[in-house]
C-alpha cells in the first residue's frame, strides 16, 4: 500500500472513531441530561447548555488518541467498550475549557459565548437579583466540575471490565493531576514580571503537551493492557507533537482567523500569555510595545497588526514554526519502534498532521 493509500484509509478509520465517541458521547448526554431536569426546570439551561457545549463543536482529539492508543498495541481497531471509555476524555476537556474560559475571562468558545458569558446573559435578560458576572462564573465553575464528574460516570460504566479498569486507573488520575497542575502553571506565569521561553515551554508541555496527546495515547494502551515498553514507545511520539501541538495553538492564538478560531483575532494578547511565541518574541525585538500589551482587554485592531509585525520581525514566528517542524520529526522517529503496532503508526501519522497544520 502506497503512503497516499495509507493516509486515505487512516483518515477513513479516524472519521469512523470520531463517529463512534460522537454517537457514545450523545448517548450519555441524552441520559444524564434527563436525570438534571428531572430535578426541577430550574436545572434546564445547565442541561441545555451542555448539551450544546459537547455536541456542537470539538475536534476530539483526545478520544481519538485514545482509541488509537489502544490500537498502537493490540494491532486493532478498538471495540465498543473502549470507544466508551475514551469518550470520558471529552468531558474531562470540557471541564478544563470551562474552568479555562472563567480564569482568562474569554468571552468565546469554538464561536459561541463561553458558558459563563452565556449564563451571565441569562441572568441579566431575565432580570435576575445579584450581580450577572459573578452568577455566570460560579454556574460555570459548576458545569466545569459536573463535566469532571460526568467524565468519571463515563468510563466507569464503559464496560471495559474490572481488570481494564484497574490498569488504567492510574493514568487517568496522572492524567487529571497533570491538567490541574498545568493550568496552575499558566495562571502562575501569568502574574510574573518577566516572561521565559524555557518557562512558557513547562507551561505547554503540562497544560496541553501531555494531557493532549501523550496521556490520551496512554490511557487507551493501558485499557488494553498495553506494557511498559508500548508506553514509553508513545510517549516518545507523544511529547514532542503534545508540545508542538500546543506551540501551534500559540501561534493561532495571535495569529488565527476568527473564522476558524472560534476566538477574537489576538486574543491571546488581550488575555496576557506569556507564551513561548511572545516570550521569544520580547527576547528578540526592541519594541517594547509586546510586553506592555500583554494583558490589555482594549487592544484595538490597529495595535493588535502592530504586534504581530514587531512579533514577525522578531523571529519569533519563524523559531517557532522551526521549533514545531522539529519536534514532528521527533515524532516520526519514534515511529519506527517495534512496541508499536503497525497498523497504528498511518493514524498516528495523521493525527499529527491534523494537530499541528490546523486554523483551529
Amino acid at each position: 500500500m502506497s503512503s497516499s493509500d495509507a493516509a486515505v484509509n487512516a483518515r477513513s478509520l479516524i472519521a469512523t472513531f470520531r463517529s463512534q465517541i460522537d454517537e457514545e458521547i450523545t448517548s450519555f448526554l441524552d441520559d444524564a441530561g434527563s436525570y438534571i431536569d428531572s430535578i426541577g426546570p430550574e436545572l434546564l439551561p445547565v442541561s441545555s447548555a451542555m448539551q450544546s457545549f459537547l455536541i456542537d463543536g470539538g475536534k476530539r482529539f483526545r478520544p481519538l488518541l485514545g482509541a488509537i492508543g489502544s490500537m498502537a498495541v493490540t494491532g486493532i481497531e478498538p471495540d465498543r467498550a473502549t470507544i466508551k471509555a475514551v469518550a470520558s476524555l471529552e468531558l474531562l476537556h470540557a471541564c478544563a475549557l470551562i474552568h479555562d474560559d472563567v480564569m482568562d475571562g474569554s468571552d468565546t468558545r469554538r464561536g459561541n459565548p463561553s458558558i459563563h458569558r452565556r449564563f451571565e446573559a441569562m441572568h441579566r435578560e431575565a432580570h435576575l437579583s445579584g450581580d450577572s458576572a459573578k452568577y455566570g462564573e460560579a454556574s460555570a465553575i459548576l458545569l466545569g466540575d459536573l463535566a469532571l464528574i460526568w467524565a468519571d460516570l463515563v468510563l466507569h460504566r464503559s464496560g471495559v471490565g474490572s481488570d481494564r479498569l484497574l490498569s488504567v486507573l492510574p493514568i487517568y488520575d496522572e492524567l487529571r493531576v497533570e491538567l490541574m497542575a498545568g493550568q496552575y502553571l499558566d495562571v502562575h506565569e501569568q502574574s510574573l514580571a518577566t516572561v521565559d521561553a524555557d518557562r512558557s515551554l513547562k507551561v505547554a508541555k503540562y497544560k496541553s503537551g501531555k494531557y493532549s496527546i501523550e496521556r490520551p495515547l496512554h490511557f487507551g494502551a493501558r485499557l488494553s493492557h498495553g506494557s511498559d515498553e508500548a508506553l514509553v514507545a508513545l510517549s516518545r511520539y507523544g511529547i514532542p507533537i503534545g508540545e508542538a501541538f500546543q506551540l501551534r495553538d500559540d501561534i493561532l492564538g495571535v495569529f488565527g482567523d476568527p473564522e476558524q478560531t472560534g476566538k477574537p483575532a489576538g486574543d491571546d494578547l488581550r488575555e496576557g500569555k506569556r507564551t513561548v511565541l511572545i516570550a521569544l518574541a520580547v527576547k528578540g525585538s526592541r519594541d517594547s510595545e509586546i510586553f506592555s500589551a500583554l494583558g490589555d482587554p482594549h487592544l484595538d485592531p490597529a495595535r493588535i497588526e502592530r504586534i504581530r509585525e514587531a512579533i514577525i520581525s522578531s523571529g519569533a514566528l519563524t523559531r517557532v514554526e522551526e521549533m514545531i517542524s522539529d519536534r514532528a520529526e521527533q515524532a516520526e522517529e519514534a515511529l519506527s519502534s517495534s512496541a508499536i503496532a503497525e497498523e497504528a503508526k498511518p493514524l498516528l501519522r495523521t493525527m499529527a498532521q491534523m494537530a499541528l497544520h490546523r486554523s483551529n
